[in-house]
């Protein structure tokens, strides 16, 4: 089972927009996908529509170290997509966390519950530094950090999420894994031509960093991840095909190579998924 953290200490970066396509795109293709929701701002919770609403969500899981699927899992109206919702609006978590001896291993020890059910665990967290980011960082095999194409963004992104990655290396004594943070070049203006200079900018800001890898793929700032939310469906199935005339690819695409960027082991799944998916929205470009 593979364990994918969406992480930036930076808000307003699109984790869960990312979080949420990605997870579509993935079920779409046939693998089985549970997403959780760390963020105190539940808005992952309530991307797609729910078939299914369970009684539990990440608050008894952290909490209480509820077990039981039947009480956690949510199911979506998206086959094969799962959902553990965030029912702590009040922020107990984190201060929960801070006390307890194993705070920052919870999760992770408590990921063998899922692992005869999903082939991806995708996790959305909040954008700020918090016990609750370090426990999400601590139980994954991979980190996805999507930054908007500004020097700004990035100076910021060094500042914050890789300071928080160096400040918890440490951990490594302990026997932790700390995964390669994947960056995401997430919005790019689809009437830019300006991607490759991004690219360009970025690899020289990061080249002497370890820790990181920049990846080939590119989300472009168009209007199907703009509607995906508001129709509750994974934008992938909004727009199937580049409309003619566009440099930017089309959203199937673009998930498509991002997922096989970070998960080539499934490539031939996501191959399959070309063209007009079952169950698309009719979604004029």
């Amino acid at each position: 089972m593979q364990v994918l953290s969406v992480i930036s200490t930076k808000g307003g970066v699109g984790k869960t927009t990312v979080a949420a396509n990605l997870g579509g795109f993935m079920a779409d293709a046939g693998l089985s996908v549970l997403l959780i929701d760390l963020d105190i701002q539940p808005t992952l919770s309530s991307y797609y529509k729910l078939r299914h609403t369970a009684k539990s969500g990440i608050y008894e899981l952290i909490s209480t170290n509820e077990t039981r699927l039947e009480h956690l899992v949510s199911h979506t109206t998206v086959d094969n997509l799962h959902l553990i919702f965030s029912n702590d609006d009040k922020g107990q978590l984190n201060t929960l966390l801070l006390h307890a001896p194993d705070g920052r291993f919870r999760l992770k020890n408590l990921m063998p519950i899922f692992e005869p059910h999903y082939d991806v665990v995708i996790i959305d967290t909040q954008g700020a530094r918090s016990i609750l980011l370090e426990m999400a960082i601590v139980a994954s095999t991979h980190l996805l950090s999507p930054i908007t194409p500004e020097v700004l963004a990035a100076r910021e992104f060094k500042r914050g999420t890789l300071q928080l990655i160096e400040d918890i290396q440490p951990l490594q004594h302990l026997g932790i894994s700390i995964p390669v943070i994947n960056l995401l070049i997430n919005r790019v203006p689809s009437v830019s031509n300006n991607a490759k200079l991004i690219k360009t900018m970025l690899e020289t800001l990061f080249q002497h960093d370890s820790s990181l890898c920049l990846l080939q793929t590119y989300i472009p700032a168009i209007e199907a991840y703009t509607r995906s939310p508001i129709l509750a469906e994974p934008a992938h199935r909004l727009e199937y095909k580049k409309p003619a005339g566009r440099v930017a690819s089309a959203a199937i695409d673009s998930m498509r190579t991002l997922a096989q960027e970070l998960f080539p082991q499934y490539s031939l799944h996501f191959e399959r998924l070309r063209g007009r998916p079952d169950k698309v929205v009719k979604y004029d470009t």
